[in-house]
């Protein structure tokens, strides 16, 4: 079943012009409990890994958290095809990025590294994955099919000062009169997502390349889940919206599979940042970290 983000409940156009320079397209990925398979996209899946390609390690010391186990295996975090997601700056010769990442703390959250790869070249897939016993479970997701929808980011964090004061009025006007808040509602989208803004719980923080010293691009977000007790209001999509009730009147494990499907959690409800440098050919990459 596709997933479909309700239109904004206000003409952002007409309210905030202002804001029209700003906006960006983003891909809500919208995982889902599933059983995708290694050629498919998902979130927490198998691999297309091809068996002449080692499995990748870990090499850090992982202290308390796994004493003497040596270099351990990564674990498999998203699968994004160009078929399913083109808005994904695919270097040439490539269709495909796979994003693992180690699920023990590395400050504070696990460690992700990044592939691009040619499909037609992966042949002989692997059948089995390895995964380190000990991992920390908020890091390690469970397998999700994915539902990708393109929608419009406005900045939250992200929306220059003097941009921000002055509209200042307008937001609180609006906010009175609809309900809606700007910085809840109507900037920038939650959930798993490629492109547009990083949905920030702290002040910015956009790092520039180490190579050529460019400020690097949003690549994806991984959030802890796809809106909270705010913003579901206007990020929940219309399929999974209660017949009757809202989303908080659900069982506890029902609204869990809707809210946070691949049961992931980073510090208190955070997110992990992906940033790539499009400007070298080796696209260097780094990511960042906050939560509330």
């Amino acid at each position: 079943m596709a997933r479909t983000t309700p239109p904004r409940p206000l003409d952002m156009q007409l309210l905030f012009p202002e804001l029209a320079a700003y906006r960006k397209d983003t891909v809500r990925l919208h995982p889902r409990p599933g059983n995708p398979g290694p050629r498919e996209s998902s979130l927490g899946g198998p691999l297309l890994w091809p068996q002449s390609v080692d499995w990748p390690h870990c090499d850090d010391d992982h202290g308390q958290f796994s004493p003497g186990a040596g270099a351990l295996p990564l674990v498999p975090v998203l699968q994004l095809f160009a078929a399913d997601v083109p808005e994904l700056p695919f270097p040439s010769g490539t269709d495909v990025l796979q994003v693992l990442w180690c699920p023990f703390e590395h400050g504070y959250i696990p460690q992700p590294k990044l592939y691009w790869r040619d499909s037609s070249t992966c042949v002989g897939e692997l059948t089995e994955y390895p995964r380190p016993a000990g991992a920390e479970e908020d890091y390690l997701p469970d397998p999700c099919v994915l539902h990708p929808e393109q929608v419009v980011d406005y900045p939250s964090w992200d929306l220059p000062d003097e941009v921000a004061e002055a509209l200042k009025e307008r937001f609180d006007r609006v906010g009175k009169e609809t309900g809606y808040s700007y910085w809840q509602h109507l900037s920038v989208a939650d959930g798993v997502k490629v492109g547009g803004y990083p949905t920030w719980t702290q002040e910015p923080f956009w790092p520039d390349c180490s190579a050529c010293g460019q400020r690097m691009a949003h690549l994806l977000t991984v959030n802890s889940a796809e809106f909270d007790g705010a913003s579901w209001r206007t990020w929940l999509p219309v399929e999974d919206t209660p017949d009757t009730g809202t989303i908080w009147d659900l069982p506890y494990e029902d609204r869990r599979l809707i809210q946070s499907p691949p049961g992931l959690m980073f510090g208190d409800m955070g997110g992990i940042y992906l940033f790539i440098c499009q400007q070298c050919p080796d696209r260097p990459y780094t990511h960042w970290f906050d939560c509330s």
